[in-house]
């Protein structure tokens, strides 16, 4: 008798992961359903029916997966979109492993906000759902926090080979690389114009090549330059 009761709980268990893993899908579905939706016709303007038409989901079937209504549903679709800023700049991103690596890596976020121009889906799901719904804040938080991550371990890894010079804080040299890369971007949103994104980048890129020639350790009280408000404290 125990080992029949044994095989029904496996099945069972088969089962329950068989359907988890079918409604992931089927989240996943919807949540990149309405983020096409928004992007095609705007976050103010697409309701909850345009997502189910676009998906093909019915009402049960949406609210089940997002009981709260709409703005459960946006805040997941804000979620994806953050992930696709930074899964956008991959492999590079990732990569910052030489001069070259970091120049093909400029080129990606250049090409990718070239290409999103002054509409950007994330900024609009952030101004409105800011004021009524808890999390939205740490969608973007998380989304800068891994972002910063990742540029400080490439400058790391150039450190480590004599690239960069060892002086330099990398979290905060990556802190002011990311607040680059942010200013440009919405003066792209506000003038649809790119090249500020570019001269953040370029001129960055530049001063840290720059830096690998420099004394490891600054002189006392020079503070001078970005290296010297962004190294070690």
């Amino acid at each position: 008798m125990a080992p029949a009761l044994t095989a029904k709980g496996a099945a069972a268990t088969v089962k329950g992961a068989a359907r988890t893993v079918k409604g992931a899908a089927t989240r996943q579905r919807i949540i990149e359903g309405a983020a096409a939706e928004i992007r095609a016709r705007g976050v103010e303007v697409t309701t909850v029916d345009d997502v189910r038409a676009r998906t093909g989901t019915s009402k049960g079937q949406l609210f089940h997966y997002f009981p709260e209504g709409k703005d459960e549903l946006l805040l997941a679709v804000a979620h994806y979109e953050a992930g696709l800023v930074l899964a956008d700049q991959q492999p590079q991103l990732d990569e910052l492993t030489s001069w070259a690596a970091w120049l093909a890596w400029r080129d990606k976020v250049v090409a990718r906000y070239r290409g999103q121009g002054p509409h950007c889906p994330l900024n609009a799901l952030m101004s409105q759902l800011r004021r009524s719904t808890p999390g939205t804040q740490a969608v973007v938080t998380e989304l800068m926090n891994q972002w910063q991550a990742r540029i400080a371990a490439g400058i790391r890894h150039m450190q480590d080979a004599g690239e960069i010079s060892a002086a330099l804080d990398a979290d905060r040299v990556a802190a002011a690389i990311l607040a680059g890369i942010q200013g440009g971007v919405l003066i792209l949103l506000s003038t649809g114009r790119i090249d500020h994104l570019e001269s953040a980048l370029d001129l960055t890129i530049d001063y840290l090549r720059s830096t690998a020639a420099r004394p490891a350790s600054p002189e006392p009280g020079s503070g001078a330059g970005l290296g010297g408000g962004l190294g070690a404290s």
